[in-house]
């Protein structure tokens, strides 16, 4: 059985294509460079992350965006006749005012390792753009019209537009075709395919919260008029039926099914196999379950997110996903009518799926430890709005990772932050940190990091009180800065010092060494789930990431060396 999600952690928006016996998804990135990871498989279980799709943060510059903007929901597919792979994406410039300011692009490649084209720009006709390649040789870009007007129904309808890429250019504005298969509303993530003379429109509909589903309708014209799928939703976390179209809230937490592990479900593309077995993948999130106690109140943060009364579900104080949205996959049937179904005869994301008729093929997964002795630096690392490598430097003294100091993780412009997803609730981070800070605008060490408005840090710093190098820890918490004075601690000058960061469910605490044998705890315990999508106010579609930084906000040039950095993610608990 594959086990749900098959790539934990965040990993927003799948999209699956195959090309041969080889099937590949992206997903979202957002702020994050390098933007669209591809990850590769051939048995649908076992996954490895391969490339990345835009490499180029001047091409692609995201800097001074907000949290959650940036590159949203691509669109991976392979052109069998071209023997192209094609990537639509947008970049979500703002969503102020409701304008939604969104960029659409498309870019191709021969291999799927690239080198990637230089990005075409499609239109700004609202987000989530994906592209049909038709069996003549034509191509349309279908996506969701972002509604800005007063008195129209909210977020809008579906659109679709023929692109020539000769010209590179559509042909004509957009034509709206189709508002939703069911009343959940909020309805985005069109992806149109086609089989047997049908046109399929997937959609996503019930917004990305918890009232989130994958919906189909299908058309003999790739304009309409189109055809609901009389089942309504056919992949999500919650089957009841609702009418939210008036509500353009995307969350909806009142939908929370107590009875599913995966929530959120929705957001799909599918594939058909060799064999004529159908998979599909689609996004979905496991939370934590912040119950309405006492213990819970007392416990609560003035910084927290003050929800509505009656927004929450009975009994529930609040519902926190830390890894963010994840990829999850479903083994689905073709009806004699030609609807799409799950195979098991619900529409009930699972967490176990039978695995299909394929050959067993193991992936080389994302290494625990890495010793930075190979001279390039791994493809699993992430940075804010630039590229890793503007800051980062695995050559200059082999077996360590150099890092240039730039700005604070406050920033909406260049933190010097090598972070990588966190895939799992037990977790824990270690690194050896040689550093000598000289004025309290240096710092560098061991940050939990969400968004730029929420972090936690452990770092090493000059500390003109004690007229010494010393460690200490800050939290950003919805843009509030507290620095815990109490776990000031003098250090030796010029001593390399281990930082160990502990993930124990809810519990987040920091230990330093030495010598990475005799360990002494730092500051108190933090609770884990205010990195989340729910509670974090400035972002929300996201994840949370473990990383090392680097701060000089004088002169962004003093550098920290880490001789090390690793990640364990463990099911049980247990180190």
């Amino acid at each position: 059985m594959i086990h749900n999600p098959i790539l934990p952690g965040f990993n927003p928006d799948p999209c699956i294509c195959r090309k041969g016996d080889d099937y590949y998804i992206a997903v979202s990135t957002f702020e994050w460079m390098p933007g669209i990871p591809i990850y590769h498989s051939r048995d649908l279980a076992h996954w490895e992350l391969l490339t990345h799709v835009l490499t180029d943060d001047v091409q692609v510059d995201l800097k001074k965006l907000p949290s959650a903007k940036g590159i949203w929901a691509p669109c991976l597919t392979y052109c069998e006749s071209e023997n192209l792979f094609y990537v639509v994406y947008g970049v979500m410039n703002s969503m102020n005012a409701r304008y939604f300011d969104v960029d659409n692009f498309v870019v191709t490649a021969e291999k799927i390792t690239g080198p990637w084209s230089d990005p075409v720009y499609l239109h700004s006709a609202g987000f989530d753009a994906s592209m049909l390649h038709d069996d003549d040789g034509r191509k349309y870009v279908a996506s969701l019209e972002w509604e800005t007007r007063t008195g129209y129904e909210e977020p809008g309808v579906i659109c679709a537009v023929e692109y020539d890429p000769d010209a590179g250019h559509i042909i004509g504005y957009p034509k709206r075709i189709w508002s939703g298969a069911t009343d959940r509303g909020c309805i985005e993530a069109p992806h149109l395919t086609k089989k047997n003379g049908w046109y399929y429109l997937m959609c996503a509909e019930g917004g990305t919260g918890y009232n989130h589903a994958v919906t189909m309708a299908r058309s003999r014209n790739v304009f309409g008029p189109y055809e609901p799928d009389p089942l309504g939703a056919i992949v999500t976390s919650q089957p009841g039926v609702s009418n939210e179209r008036a509500d353009a809230d995307h969350l909806k937490p009142k939908y929370f099914n107590p009875d599913s592990l995966l929530q959120k479900s929705g957001h799909g593309s599918y594939v058909d196999l060799p064999d004529g077995e159908t998979y599909l993948v689609h996004l979905t999130a496991r939370p934590w379950i912040i119950r309405d106690t006492e213990e819970e109140r007392k416990a609560a943060s003035p910084y927290a997110p003050k929800w509505p009364a009656g927004y929450m579900p009975e009994g529930i104080l609040d519902l926190r996903c830390t890894l963010g949205r994840e990829t999850a996959i479903e083994r689905m049937t073709w009806t004699r009518d030609g609807w799409l179904r799950m195979a098991d005869g619900t529409n009930l994301a699972k967490e176990y799926v039978p695995e299909p008729d394929l050959p067993q093929t193991q992936m080389q997964p994302v290494p625990e430890r890495d010793d930075f002795d190979s001279g390039t630096l791994g493809n699993w690392y992430y940075s804010p709005r630039e590229m890793p490598q503007r800051f980062a430097d695995v050559k200059t003294r082999p077996g360590f990772v150099r890092l240039r100091g730039q700005e604070s993780q406050a920033s909406l412009n260049k933190v010097s932050l090598l972070a990588r997803k966190l895939t799992g609730m037990h977790a824990r981070a270690v690194t050896v940190l040689e550093y000598s800070p000289e004025v309290y605008q240096h710092d560098a060490g061991l940050m939990l990091y969400y968004d730029n408005m929420n972090n936690l840090y452990l770092r090493k710093y000059y500390s003109e009180t004690l007229h010494s190098e010393a460690l200490g820890i800050i939290q950003l918490e919805n843009g509030h800065k507290t620095e815990y004075q109490s776990t000031r601690t003098a250090l030796e000058k010029g001593r390399p010092v281990w930082m160990r960061m502990t993930i124990d469910g809810r519990k987040t605490f920091f230990e330093w060494s030495y010598d990475g044998s005799l360990w002494k705890r730092i500051g108190k315990e933090w609770d884990t789930s205010v990195f989340s999508d729910e509670y974090c106010k400035y972002g929300e579609f996201t994840g949370t990431m473990v990383g090392i930084f680097a701060r000089d906000s004088m002169l962004h040039e003093k550098c920290a060396d880490f001789d090390r950095f690793d990640l364990t993610v463990t099911e049980d608990g247990e180190m």
